[in-house]
């Protein structure tokens, strides 16, 4: 009797294969994640990310918050 949906091989190979199907398909995207590197990086490489400090005083110098703004967010960051 070896009509049927694959059943000749036996669950257990089947599940095997579906298995290794999944592990392939898991380590491809690990792969093309680790190659393309971290999420939000700076593709250009010219500079690192900003630090708290250096967003903050960027945004104080386009006006975009008050020298009172500035100055609690300085604290509130640990730069006091």
């Amino acid at each position: 009797m070896m009509g049927g949906i694959g059943w000749g091989m036996g669950l257990g190979s089947s599940l095997w294969m579906i298995g290794g199907l999944i592990l392939v398909i898991a380590l491809v995207v690990l792969l093309v994640r680790g190659l393309s590197g971290p999420a939000g990086a700076d593709r250009g490489g010219s500079r690192p990310q900003a630090t708290a400090l250096e967003s903050l005083r960027e945004r104080f110098a386009r006006g975009e918050i008050t020298e009172a703004e500035f100055e609690q967010a300085k604290k509130a960051l640990g730069y006091a």
